[in-house]
């Protein structure tokens, strides 16, 4: 913008800070880098989460589902995830308002479910399922990395093994024309997806790395049968019932991991199966972190953290 009407960019970043935007009247200003409430925003369903401004400082940031990431959205963002200085901001917006909270999405971070219990008292809380969904996932990706390290350590020694005999390495190679090592690296992004949502050339990659790791297999199936009970359960009722004979595959399969995920499962299970109330999800707090880092990439990074806030207030509270 500068350039176009002749002014030094800087300057004119200077101007619009100092004198145009009003941020030196900003009656927040004082407290911004600690607590922002706008009780006014309240609504019936809220989201919770945390996010990155500047340099990893983590914040806390509540918004309204209906604003639809709009202007109204941002009812709170408070600095850190330590639950008492959260907490004590939060309290000083009147319990009418409070009380009117119906619904709040959260992740399954313990801080998180004790704000939304002693602030919103009167709110159903909603573990998000993509978290969930991610944990099973992340176990999963977890036995491919461990086969490909091994992959990789075979390949070398076979490498070595060549040298001392002063013959020329060829690798094994499978059908498709992938390595060991490059069929469990290039398999990464397919077992994310459900099989229906595969290419002609994943589905191959597919059965070749399922033949030869049947572990992996077995963990895809689990992921399914946990992402399937999400999308077809129809009530509380139902899905504790799939999720019972879920927990009873994975104990069968001897999984470190997953025994761990079926562990956490069990310990937030009330907030999990509140999802199959209305199916809500935390989807319009990643939506809005992902608003903010992309209003953060236009500042090119955050210098001053009062002003960001400044502005971004100005837009969605």
């Amino acid at each position: 913008m500068g350039g176009f009407y002749g002014v030094n960019g800087k300057r004119l970043q200077r101007q619009y800070r100092d004198y145009l935007s009003e941020f030196k009247q900003w009656k927040d200003k004082p407290h911004a880098k600690q607590w922002l409430v706008f009780p006014q925003n309240m609504g019936k369903y809220l989201s919770i989460d945390e996010t990155a401004l500047s340099k990893g400082e983590l914040y806390t940031i509540i918004t309204n589902k209906k604003a639809k990431g709009k202007k109204g959205a941002i009812v709170a963002i408070l600095a850190g995830t330590k639950v008492e200085p959260i907490i004590e901001q939060l309290l000083k917006v009147p319990r009418s308002k409070r009380n009117m909270v119906k619904e709040i999405t959260l992740d399954m971070a313990n801080s998180m479910k004790v704000i939304a219990r002693k602030c919103f008292p009167k709110a159903v809380q909603v573990t998000d399922r993509f978290h969930v969904q991610k944990l099973a996932l992340d176990a999963l990706q977890d036995i491919r990395i461990k086969h490909r390290w091994q992959a990789i350590d075979l390949e070398n020694e076979q490498i070595k093994h060549a040298k001392v005999k002063q013959t020329e390495h060829r690798p094994e190679l499978f059908d498709n024309g992938d390595t060991r090592k490059q069929l469990l690296a290039r398999s990464r992004y397919l077992l994310y997806k459900a099989p229906n949502n595969w290419t002609q050339s994943q589905y191959l990659r597919s059965k070749i790395l399922f033949e030869q790791y049947p572990d992996i297999k077995i963990a895809f199936d689990l992921v399914q049968g946990l992402r399937n009970i999400f999308n077809t359960a129809t009530s509380i009722q139902t899905a504790y019932t799939k999720l019972a004979h879920w927990y009873k595959d994975v104990e069968q399969t001897g999984f470190k991991a997953f025994n761990t995920i079926a562990n956490t499962i069990t310990i937030n299970y009330r907030s999990i199966l509140n999802y199959f109330i209305n199916r809500s999800t935390n989807a319009s707090a990643e939506s809005f972190n992902a608003k903010i880092k992309a209003f953060r990439a236009q500042f090119r990074g955050v210098k001053n953290v009062e002003f960001f806030l400044f502005r971004l207030t100005r837009i969605f509270a």
